[in-house]
């Protein structure tokens, strides 16, 4: 989340004006991000931005009044997440019990 300030980005088509923004926007598909902030802030433009790497995981964005002197607004979000089922399993690995020394003399034989 922050002030990214690339007002020529536009979220909905994903298009852009500036050289440096479309880096920017490929750095975030590269990184496989997702910007949930819907709203704009500033003459039309969504400045304050707010990521995701899981769609879903991030909802409820609203912009507030502004904080002290400052031109930008205050950008709230919840953090979802999904409850787990009181009957789901959860499957981990016991380390302590693997054939170690199988698992040396099988790595050790890949070029």
């Amino acid at each position: 989340m922050g002030d990214f300030n690339h007002p020529d980005i536009c979220w909905r088509g994903n298009t852009v004006g500036h050289k440096q923004s479309r880096k920017f926007l490929e750095c975030i598909d590269d990184n496989f991000r997702l910007q949930v902030t819907e709203e704009a802030m500033r003459r039309g433009a969504i400045l304050d931005l707010v990521f995701t790497n899981k769609e879903g995981l991030v909802g409820d964005v609203k912009l507030k009044g502004s904080l002290g002197c400052s031109d930008h607004k205050m950008v709230e979000f919840k953090i979802l997440r999904a409850t787990r089922s009181v009957h789901s399993k959860l499957t981990t690995l016991d380390f302590r019990r693997a054939d170690i020394g199988l698992f040396r003399d099988l790595f050790g034989s890949l070029p």
